[in-house]
């Protein structure tokens, strides 16, 4: 799928503002981007029920499909007729109602986004409904509908995932009633009953994406749904093509200061905030490290100088990325923390949204100006002695 909002806040630039004072203004929005992620093998696979030993993260699927109760904040702000179909397409189908909720509200906010696709027509990737299918031959996005966006339901062909959900005789993309269960039966189709992050990222090749539905989720039930692990998941949890675990820390030290990190996710940034309920860029990373007992510089530019240094390409979780703003060479003007496979999580800038998990080799962003290893620092050595190990 190629989602209208593939991006927080559409990719705003970043300020910098938050450890250097500077601010930058990029004018470059993006709607969507068509990631690209690697082919991903669940350790589930390979040895259900295993225990990550660094992350303590039990990496079996999710197996529950009870039905969560709806929030009073779904109830007010779902349109009635997609809450409706997103319940009763749940119970049929065995998975949760307001996963499918969570990808409505991504992919077109129920429906009510005005952009290109959505009621007619297609995107620029040819995405079309208020789900977002593949449906033009030839395009990014596929047709993984099959057919024709509208269709005589005895035209449909057997190839696609498009049908008549409201048994109408038409089975037609823009309609929530097909569309919504054509949806939950790819996300079966990718394995949501057995490991309902994998499904989700199989339906939009992107961590952070996984993330986004799964919050959404969570804000739509009423009472307990856990959403908080999907990117500690894929972090500790999954392994690419040739086995090897994506995102898992070099040593206990390291996937210390990225779990810390991550537990931060959903708080604001304030600029010049170190904790704890805020955070800026720098301040993030430094507190990061100042919870297993290391400290580093407070600001972006001092943690660059800080080092040591990386080569693009050899950075590990745990390590710092910074981003250039002007000047000669350039200077950081924002820093996140690598946690693997193209990741970071960072405090962004005021109007980016809460701490979260992005990309950090994106367009639209500033440049990256390069990678530091602060474990590697003989100070830091030297703080934490034979917990550096």
């Amino acid at each position: 799928m190629i989602s209208l909002f593939a991006g927080p806040a559409a990719w705003k630039a970043d300020t910098g503002s938050c450890a250097t004072r500077l601010a930058i203004a990029v004018g470059l929005f993006l709607l969507g981007a068509i990631v690209v992620g690697v082919v991903i093998v669940p350790m589930t696979a390979l040895n259900p029920g295993i225990i990550n030993a660094v992350g303590g993260l039990q990496c079996t699927a999710d197996q529950t499909a009870d039905q969560a109760e709806s929030s009073g904040y779904a109830e007010d702000s779902i349109p009635e007729n997609y809450l409706d179909i997103y319940r009763s397409v749940g119970e049929e189908k065995g998975i949760p109602w307001n996963i499918l909720a969570g990808v409505g509200q991504v992919e077109s906010k129920h429906g009510r986004w005005e952009g290109p696709g959505i009621t007619e027509g297609h995107n620029d990737w040819g995405a079309a409904g208020p789900m977002q299918f593949g449906a033009l031959d030839g395009s990014a996005a596929g047709n993984s509908w099959g057919g024709e966006p509208i269709m005589d339901a005895d035209d449909r062909p057997e190839e696609g995932y498009g049908q008549d959900g409201n048994d109408d005789g038409v089975v037609n993309v823009y309609d929530p009633a097909d569309a919504i269960p054509a949806a939950a039966d790819y996300l079966i189709a990718h394995g949501a009953r057995e490991n309902m992050d994998q499904a989700i990222y199989g339906y939009n090749h992107a961590w952070w994406y996984v993330d986004d539905v799964k919050s959404w989720a969570g804000r739509y039930s009423d009472g307990d749904f856990e959403t908080s692990g999907s990117v500690q998941q894929a972090v500790n949890c999954e392994l690419n093509t040739k086995g090897e675990p994506i995102g898992q820390a070099p040593s206990d030290q390291a996937q210390a200061v990225v779990d810390w990190a991550l537990d931060q996710r959903g708080k604001p940034y304030v600029w010049g905030a170190v904790g704890p309920d805020a955070f800026d860029c720098s301040g993030l990373t430094s507190s990061a490290y100042a919870s297993i007992g290391a400290s580093i510089p407070r600001v972006s530019q001092d943690q660059w100088a800080f080092g040591p240094k990386i080569p693009e390409g050899e950075e590990q979780p745990g390590d710092l990325v910074f981003f250039k703003v002007g000047g000669p060479g350039g200077i950081p003007g924002h820093v996140g923390m690598v946690i693997g496979d193209g990741l970071m999580v960072e405090a962004w800038c005021t109007d980016c949204g809460p701490i979260a998990v992005h990309e950090y080799d994106t367009p639209g962003r500033s440049p990256i100006l390069g990678f530091t290893r602060p474990l590697e620092h003989p100070d830091v050595k030297a703080q934490l002695g034979d917990r550096a190990q």
